[in-house]
């Protein structure tokens, strides 16, 4: 069976991915989005983008917790909020330059 790197897959494992997302839409996770869902994968799951067979690429999508998910989205808010701090501090203290 043939490798290839999860990225050359993606288009492939569509179906499998908005198979996910309803799963998660079902339990709650209204605002989910399958490219979340993608990214989480590639940062949490497959740590960059490695060679796999696609029925891994697929079962990886399927075993997805809903726990990796919060944690990674939880981490991507966190960031984001530091960003936007940083962002503040720095306009303040340019402010204080001038």
């Amino acid at each position: 069976m043939e490798e290839k790197t999860v990225q050359e897959w993606k288009e492939k494992v569509e179906p499998a991915l908005l198979s996910k997302q309803r799963d998660f839409k079902i339990i709650g996770y209204k605002d989910v989005s399958k490219e979340e869902i993608w990214q989480c994968l590639e940062e949490k799951v497959w740590k960059g983008n490695p060679k796999k067979r696609l029925y891994e690429v697929v079962e990886d999508i399927f075993h997805l917790s809903t726990a990796t998910y919060m944690s990674y989205m939880t981490v991507n808010a966190l960031k984001a909020d530091d960003d936007d701090l940083m962002a503040s501090i720095q306009a303040v203290t340019e402010g204080e330059n001038n």
